[in-house]
Protein backbone atom coordinates (compact mmCIF):
# COMPACT_ATOMS: atom_id res chain seq x y z
CA UNK A 1 0.00 0.00 0.00
CA UNK A 2 2.90 2.60 -0.49
CA UNK A 3 3.97 4.58 2.26
CA UNK A 4 0.82 5.69 3.77
CA UNK A 5 -1.34 3.23 6.51
CA UNK A 6 -4.57 2.07 5.79
CA UNK A 7 -7.29 0.75 8.05
CA UNK A 8 -8.88 -3.09 7.74
CA UNK A 9 -12.08 -4.07 7.79
CA UNK A 10 -13.30 -7.40 8.38
CA UNK A 11 -16.74 -9.15 9.16
CA UNK A 12 -15.63 -10.12 12.44
CA UNK A 13 -15.86 -6.93 13.27
CA UNK A 14 -19.14 -6.63 13.25
CA UNK A 15 -19.42 -9.80 15.05
CA UNK A 16 -17.32 -9.99 17.50
CA UNK A 17 -18.75 -13.38 18.78
CA UNK A 18 -18.39 -14.95 15.79
CA UNK A 19 -15.45 -15.63 12.65
CA UNK A 20 -18.74 -17.31 10.36
CA UNK A 21 -19.85 -14.84 7.97
CA UNK A 22 -23.58 -14.51 7.81
CA UNK A 23 -25.58 -13.16 4.76
CA UNK A 24 -26.24 -10.16 5.92
CA UNK A 25 -22.20 -9.56 6.66
CA UNK A 26 -21.88 -10.48 2.75
CA UNK A 27 -24.23 -8.17 1.79
CA UNK A 28 -23.07 -5.15 3.84
CA UNK A 29 -20.12 -5.88 2.15
CA UNK A 30 -20.37 -6.45 -1.19
CA UNK A 31 -22.53 -3.16 -0.77
CA UNK A 32 -20.33 -1.11 0.54
CA UNK A 33 -17.96 -1.83 -2.37
CA UNK A 34 -20.21 -1.14 -4.87
CA UNK A 35 -21.75 2.34 -2.97
CA UNK A 36 -18.08 3.62 -2.41
CA UNK A 37 -16.97 2.70 -6.28
CA UNK A 38 -19.86 5.52 -7.29
CA UNK A 39 -18.29 8.23 -5.40
CA UNK A 40 -15.70 10.57 -5.19
CA UNK A 41 -15.61 12.94 -2.74
CA UNK A 42 -13.06 14.95 -0.16
CA UNK A 43 -15.30 13.73 2.61
CA UNK A 44 -16.04 10.59 1.95
CA UNK A 45 -13.90 8.04 3.27
CA UNK A 46 -12.24 6.16 0.33
CA UNK A 47 -12.22 2.34 -0.17
CA UNK A 48 -8.95 1.54 -1.20
CA UNK A 49 -9.37 -2.31 -2.33
CA UNK A 50 -10.50 -5.55 -0.87
CA UNK A 51 -9.49 -9.00 0.02
CA UNK A 52 -12.00 -11.50 -0.81
CA UNK A 53 -9.32 -14.80 -0.57
CA UNK A 54 -9.46 -15.13 2.90
CA UNK A 55 -11.56 -16.96 5.51
CA UNK A 56 -12.56 -13.61 6.64
CA UNK A 57 -12.91 -10.76 4.06
CA UNK A 58 -11.43 -7.63 4.18
CA UNK A 59 -12.50 -4.21 3.21
CA UNK A 60 -9.10 -1.51 2.92
CA UNK A 61 -9.63 2.03 3.71
CA UNK A 62 -7.71 5.17 3.37
CA UNK A 63 -6.58 5.87 7.11
CA UNK A 64 -8.06 9.04 8.55
CA UNK A 65 -6.55 9.97 12.18
CA UNK A 66 -8.34 11.63 14.49
CA UNK A 67 -10.82 8.82 15.15
CA UNK A 68 -14.47 9.36 15.52
CA UNK A 69 -16.91 12.61 16.38
CA UNK A 70 -18.33 10.33 18.51
CA UNK A 71 -14.73 10.15 20.61
CA UNK A 72 -14.66 13.84 20.72
CA UNK A 73 -18.17 14.67 21.58
CA UNK A 74 -18.81 11.65 24.11
CA UNK A 75 -15.07 10.23 25.32
CA UNK A 76 -13.82 6.63 24.84
CA UNK A 77 -10.37 5.57 23.62
CA UNK A 78 -8.90 7.09 20.18
CA UNK A 79 -6.71 6.03 17.78
CA UNK A 80 -2.70 5.58 18.37
CA UNK A 81 -1.03 7.28 15.88
CA UNK A 82 1.40 4.77 13.76
CA UNK A 83 4.63 6.74 15.69
CA UNK A 84 2.70 5.45 19.27
CA UNK A 85 2.33 8.98 20.00
CA UNK A 86 -0.63 10.16 22.23
CA UNK A 87 -3.33 12.31 20.26
CA UNK A 88 -4.12 15.15 22.27
CA UNK A 89 -7.39 15.46 24.17
CA UNK A 90 -9.45 18.34 22.35
CA UNK A 91 -12.36 20.09 23.11
CA UNK A 92 -14.21 20.90 20.04
CA UNK A 93 -14.59 24.58 19.56
CA UNK A 94 -17.97 25.99 18.39
CA UNK A 95 -16.34 27.17 15.14
CA UNK A 96 -15.05 23.64 14.93
CA UNK A 97 -18.74 21.81 15.24
CA UNK A 98 -20.13 24.16 12.64
CA UNK A 99 -17.69 23.51 10.00
CA UNK A 100 -18.45 19.60 10.85
CA UNK A 101 -22.03 20.06 10.52
CA UNK A 102 -21.56 21.80 7.25
CA UNK A 103 -19.25 19.66 5.71
CA UNK A 104 -21.77 16.55 6.85
CA UNK A 105 -24.58 18.47 5.35
CA UNK A 106 -22.80 19.48 2.17
CA UNK A 107 -21.84 15.62 1.87
CA UNK A 108 -25.02 14.19 2.45
CA UNK A 109 -26.61 16.53 0.27
CA UNK A 110 -24.15 15.48 -2.85
CA UNK A 111 -25.25 11.94 -2.18
CA UNK A 112 -29.14 13.02 -2.16
CA UNK A 113 -28.85 14.90 -5.48
CA UNK A 114 -25.47 15.55 -7.02
CA UNK A 115 -23.95 11.68 -7.33
CA UNK A 116 -24.65 9.92 -10.38
CA UNK A 117 -27.69 7.73 -8.10
CA UNK A 118 -29.24 9.13 -5.17
CA UNK A 119 -27.74 7.58 -2.42
CA UNK A 120 -29.50 7.54 0.92
CA UNK A 121 -26.70 6.37 3.69
CA UNK A 122 -29.09 4.91 6.13
CA UNK A 123 -26.96 4.94 9.00
CA UNK A 124 -26.06 8.55 9.88
CA UNK A 125 -24.44 8.83 13.31
CA UNK A 126 -21.69 10.67 15.21
CA UNK A 127 -19.76 7.13 14.84
CA UNK A 128 -19.53 6.81 11.61
CA UNK A 129 -18.28 10.33 10.99
CA UNK A 130 -14.50 10.26 11.45
CA UNK A 131 -11.94 13.18 12.06
CA UNK A 132 -9.00 13.78 9.36
CA UNK A 133 -5.66 16.02 11.10
CA UNK A 134 -7.49 18.93 10.35
CA UNK A 135 -10.56 17.94 12.32
CA UNK A 136 -12.75 17.98 8.70
CA UNK A 137 -15.21 15.04 8.91
CA UNK A 138 -15.29 12.80 6.87
CA UNK A 139 -18.29 10.47 6.20
CA UNK A 140 -18.05 6.22 6.63
CA UNK A 141 -20.09 2.90 6.67
CA UNK A 142 -21.52 2.60 4.13
CA UNK A 143 -22.93 -0.92 4.21
CA UNK A 144 -26.46 -0.09 5.01
CA UNK A 145 -27.04 2.45 1.88
CA UNK A 146 -28.88 2.49 -0.56
CA UNK A 147 -28.50 4.08 -4.46
CA UNK A 148 -31.77 5.09 -5.93
CA UNK A 149 -32.38 6.16 -9.38
CA UNK A 150 -33.28 9.68 -10.09
CA UNK A 151 -36.84 9.20 -11.00
CA UNK A 152 -37.79 7.34 -7.38
CA UNK A 153 -38.33 8.91 -4.04
CA UNK A 154 -38.08 6.25 -2.03
CA UNK A 155 -37.67 2.59 -1.46
CA UNK A 156 -39.28 0.33 0.64
CA UNK A 157 -36.67 -1.68 2.84
CA UNK A 158 -36.70 -4.26 6.00
CA UNK A 159 -36.22 -1.17 8.44
CA UNK A 160 -32.59 -0.52 8.95
CA UNK A 161 -30.42 2.16 11.26
CA UNK A 162 -29.39 2.30 14.43
CA UNK A 163 -31.54 2.99 17.32
CA UNK A 164 -32.04 6.93 18.38
CA UNK A 165 -30.87 8.25 14.78
CA UNK A 166 -33.81 5.89 13.46
CA UNK A 167 -36.14 8.33 11.87
CA UNK A 168 -39.94 7.05 12.76
CA UNK A 169 -41.99 7.65 9.97
CA UNK A 170 -39.42 4.94 8.16
CA UNK A 171 -39.35 2.68 11.43
CA UNK A 172 -43.74 2.60 10.76
CA UNK A 173 -43.48 2.43 7.03
CA UNK A 174 -40.07 0.86 5.59
CA UNK A 175 -40.37 3.45 3.10
CA UNK A 176 -36.87 4.96 3.50
CA UNK A 177 -36.02 8.06 1.61
CA UNK A 178 -33.65 11.35 2.24
CA UNK A 179 -35.19 12.51 4.61
CA UNK A 180 -34.67 9.53 6.81
CA UNK A 181 -30.91 11.30 6.35
CA UNK A 182 -31.94 14.34 7.35
CA UNK A 183 -33.51 13.02 10.64
CA UNK A 184 -30.53 11.29 11.79
CA UNK A 185 -28.36 14.45 10.53
CA UNK A 186 -30.76 16.26 13.35
CA UNK A 187 -29.60 13.82 15.89
CA UNK A 188 -26.01 14.64 15.26
CA UNK A 189 -26.51 18.24 15.82
CA UNK A 190 -28.20 17.51 18.80
CA UNK A 191 -24.85 15.70 19.83
CA UNK A 192 -22.79 18.67 18.43
CA UNK A 193 -24.83 21.43 20.85
CA UNK A 194 -25.31 19.19 23.67
CA UNK A 195 -22.16 16.44 23.76
CA UNK A 196 -25.22 14.02 24.71
CA UNK A 197 -25.39 10.90 23.54
CA UNK A 198 -28.43 9.83 20.85
CA UNK A 199 -29.41 7.48 23.51
CA UNK A 200 -27.97 7.61 27.47
CA UNK A 201 -29.39 4.78 29.88
CA UNK A 202 -28.20 4.14 33.78
CA UNK A 203 -29.71 1.28 35.94
CA UNK A 204 -33.24 2.18 36.26
CA UNK A 205 -34.25 4.47 32.92
CA UNK A 206 -32.97 5.54 29.56
CA UNK A 207 -33.20 9.02 27.51
CA UNK A 208 -33.47 9.74 23.91
CA UNK A 209 -31.70 12.83 23.00
CA UNK A 210 -34.20 14.18 20.27
CA UNK A 211 -37.37 13.26 22.42
CA UNK A 212 -35.64 14.87 25.62
CA UNK A 213 -34.20 17.76 23.20
CA UNK A 214 -38.24 18.42 22.16
CA UNK A 215 -39.35 18.28 25.34
CA UNK A 216 -37.00 20.83 26.85
CA UNK A 217 -37.51 23.33 23.86
CA UNK A 218 -41.29 23.42 24.12
CA UNK A 219 -40.17 24.61 27.87
CA UNK A 220 -38.04 26.85 27.03
CA UNK A 221 -34.99 25.15 28.76
CA UNK A 222 -32.56 24.82 25.74
CA UNK A 223 -29.50 26.36 27.66
CA UNK A 224 -30.28 23.48 30.08
CA UNK A 225 -28.71 20.97 27.72
CA UNK A 226 -25.90 22.92 26.07
CA UNK A 227 -22.80 21.61 26.25
CA UNK A 228 -21.14 25.00 28.56
CA UNK A 229 -17.86 25.13 26.54
CA UNK A 230 -20.01 26.55 23.56
CA UNK A 231 -22.96 28.23 25.62
CA UNK A 232 -21.26 30.60 27.79
CA UNK A 233 -19.92 32.34 23.82
CA UNK A 234 -20.81 35.35 23.09
CA UNK A 235 -20.92 33.85 19.57
CA UNK A 236 -23.03 30.74 21.08
CA UNK A 237 -25.59 32.79 22.77
CA UNK A 238 -26.24 34.07 18.99
CA UNK A 239 -25.69 31.03 16.99
CA UNK A 240 -27.25 28.18 19.53
CA UNK A 241 -30.15 29.10 19.10
CA UNK A 242 -30.49 28.87 15.34
CA UNK A 243 -29.01 25.74 15.06
CA UNK A 244 -31.47 24.29 17.50
CA UNK A 245 -34.52 25.73 15.32
CA UNK A 246 -32.55 24.03 12.51
CA UNK A 247 -32.36 20.60 14.41
CA UNK A 248 -36.16 20.78 15.41
CA UNK A 249 -36.80 21.31 11.73
CA UNK A 250 -35.05 18.41 10.73
CA UNK A 251 -36.72 16.37 13.39
CA UNK A 252 -40.10 16.77 12.49
CA UNK A 253 -42.72 13.74 12.51
CA UNK A 254 -43.44 13.99 9.45
CA UNK A 255 -40.89 13.81 6.63
CA UNK A 256 -42.31 16.03 3.93
CA UNK A 257 -42.35 18.93 6.40
CA UNK A 258 -38.52 18.72 7.01
CA UNK A 259 -35.92 20.55 4.92
CA UNK A 260 -33.87 18.51 2.54
CA UNK A 261 -29.76 18.39 3.18
CA UNK A 262 -29.29 20.82 0.28
CA UNK A 263 -31.53 23.97 2.27
CA UNK A 264 -29.79 22.44 5.42
CA UNK A 265 -26.60 22.78 3.81
CA UNK A 266 -27.20 26.26 2.80
CA UNK A 267 -28.36 27.39 6.14
CA UNK A 268 -25.01 25.97 7.51
CA UNK A 269 -23.16 28.01 5.11
CA UNK A 270 -24.79 31.13 6.16
CA UNK A 271 -23.78 30.90 10.38
CA UNK A 272 -19.99 31.93 10.89
CA UNK A 273 -18.68 32.63 13.80
CA UNK A 274 -16.37 35.68 14.19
Amino acid sequence: MGNFPVVLSRFSEYNQKSNVVDEDQVGQFVNEIFVLSQINHRYIVKVLGCCLETQVPLLVYEYICNGTLSHYLHGGSRPVPSDGSRIPTVTLSLEHRLRIAREIAGTLSYLHSCASSAIFHRDIKSSNILLDENYRAVVSDFGLSRLVSIEKTHLTTQVGGTFGYLDPEYFRSGQLNDKSDVYAFGVVLLELLTCRKSVSSDSSSSEVLAMSFKSMLKQSRLLVMVDPHIARDVEGQELVPIVAKLAKRCLKSNGRNRPSMKEVAAELDELTVT
